[in-house]
């Protein structure tokens, strides 16, 4: 476990303070390498497996410090994979979102995570700007998922109905409320349900939808009529 000690973590100066999780140095140290070169992006730690991570986070919370707000998460390391990790990671610090970076693309994997409060879904041959943009929406509580990842969700989450049709009525509410702009945090309020579940049937209908971002499932709301164009 790497961590840097003092440096901004929070959003407030507008930095995103990234946690680096992978087993493999070398790709640690590719990842975090990318990473620096990002605007507004740094890296303030690194793991070598999920239980690393979590001392990591425990570290930083004990001493006072910023949490990180994007955990960048591989899946399968030893000790604790990245399904556990980022499900006490949503559990014990609600305030950092997880975007699992993997070589595993299988759906049952890609299920898992995003039930446990992923944020977000990669595979390991995504490119930069995916990478990027998914860092990025995490921080701002958005979902991203690796277009071979949405592609999959959709072709297994389809009901013989397409569309707007395959959602349950809860994740069309869910649906409606993301068009309005709500973030999960307003989605759980409205709905009285926690944030992690609000998180999870936004994942959810953005793969039955065959989306990968909250601004497409805006633009498929509005397609349908479930809210007005802006004026």
């Amino acid at each position: 476990m790497t961590v840097q000690p003092g440096t901004s973590t929070g959003t407030s100066t507008g930095t995103i303070g990234v946690l680096v999780v992978d087993d493999h140095a070398v790709v640690r140290r590719g990842v975090v390498a990318y990473l620096e070169a990002l605007e507004n992006v740094e890296v303030v730690g690194e793991a070598a497996n999920g239980r690393d991570a979590i001392d990591c986070l425990e570290s930083l919370q004990v001493r006072r410090q910023p949490l990180p707000r994007v955990a960048l998460m591989d899946l399968m390391m030893p000790k604790m994979d990245g399904v556990e990790a980022t499900a006490e990671i949503a559990r014990r610090f609600p305030a950092v979102r997880v975007v699992i970076l993997t070589s595993f693309g299988e759906i049952e994997r890609i299920h898992a995570a995003l039930e446990n409060g992923a944020a977000g879904y990669l595979l390991k041959d995504a490119g930069p700007s995916e990478v990027a943009a998914a860092i990025y929406a995490a921080a701002n509580d958005d979902v991203f998922l690796d277009v071979t990842v949405a592609r999959r969700l959709a072709q297994k989450m389809r009901s013989p109905h397409s569309g707007v049709a395959a959602l349950t009525s809860r994740e069309r509410d869910v649906l409606v409320l993301v068009a309005e702009g709500r973030s999960n945090r307003e989605i759980a309020a409205k709905l009285v349900i926690s944030e992690r579940t609000a998180r999870t049937h936004v994942s959810n209908l953005l793969g039955k939808l065959g989306l990968r971002s909250r601004t497409q499932a805006v633009l498929v709301a509005m397609r349908e009529g479930l809210v007005p164009p802006p004026t």
